[in-house]
């Protein structure tokens, strides 16, 4: 794999929810360093399209290839030691262990994602090391689910709605830190809402419509992009 290539490719992507064909030919690609969006209506297949990655989904089918090799089928924990992280909209924390304890068992010993690295990143949960989880704020919870991903070693960060319900002075934080996890090389794959973020940190964009990959393009070509916008994404994206 040179240094051009996609760390991840994702090929005409199948999913089904029993019956329900859900995606119905998802394609893109997100190289090291990059920030990529999937925009799209509720109920569109983003966050499918994420699952389906992550080895969640219970039937799909397609490419999706990691640093070149076909993953497609492997079970999340597998997923997880090559180097993929999927940060849920339910968070997934346990509510019931600390902060550092809920960190503390996603550590891995070859992560360059070390716990001093973590608490220098996140200065926000540095006092809250001994509270329980369940306690924290919705936005200091956020905090802590990106922590714990990142501390698995991740190559490529799939995050679900991270800004869904925050508030402002969150979201801003969430967009710095972005741009940080941007900076030191980590590509990122951000199903997201608010179109000021997405503008504002991302490389590309895809929009998903109906399961399948409608239009793709930069920041500029989409502000351009009226026509696009309003057949395929909901009026609250505006």
């Amino acid at each position: 794999m040179t240094h051009s290539d996609p760390i991840l490719s994702v090929r005409d992507l199948q999913g089904w929810y029993g019956k329900s064909h859900v995606l119905q030919g998802v394609s893109f690609d997100v190289r090291d360093g990059e920030l990529i969006t999937l925009l799209g209506r509720n109920g569109a297949g983003k966050t499918t399209t994420l699952r389906s990655i992550m080895g969640l989904m219970p039937r799909a089918e397609g490419v999706v290839a990691f640093e070149g090799r076909q993953v497609l089928g492997q079970t999340p924990h597998v997923l997880a030691q090559l180097g993929l992280a999927l940060v849920p909209e339910n968070r997934g924390i346990f509510g019931g262990l600390t902060v550092f304890e809920n960190l503390n068992i996603a550590i891995r010993g070859e992560s360059s994602w070390t716990m001093a690295r973590i608490r220098d990143l996140f200065p926000e949960l540095n006092g809250r090391m001994k509270t329980a989880a369940g306690k924290l704020s919705g936005g200091e919870q956020q905090m802590l689910t990106i922590a714990r991903a990142l501390l698995t070693g991740p190559r490529v960060l799939l995050l679900d709605e991270p800004t869904e319900g925050r508030a402002p002075v969150i979201v801003e934080r969430l967009v710095e830190l972005f741009r940080r996890l941007k900076q030191d090389g980590l590509a990122v794959v951000l199903v997201e809402h608010n179109f000021d973020v997405c503008r504002s940190v991302a490389d590309r964009h895809y929009i998903v419509d109906g399961g399948e990959i409608v239009w793709s393009g930069d920041s500029d070509e989409l502000a351009r992009s009226d026509s696009v916008i309003s057949r395929h994404l909901s009026l609250e994206n505006v």
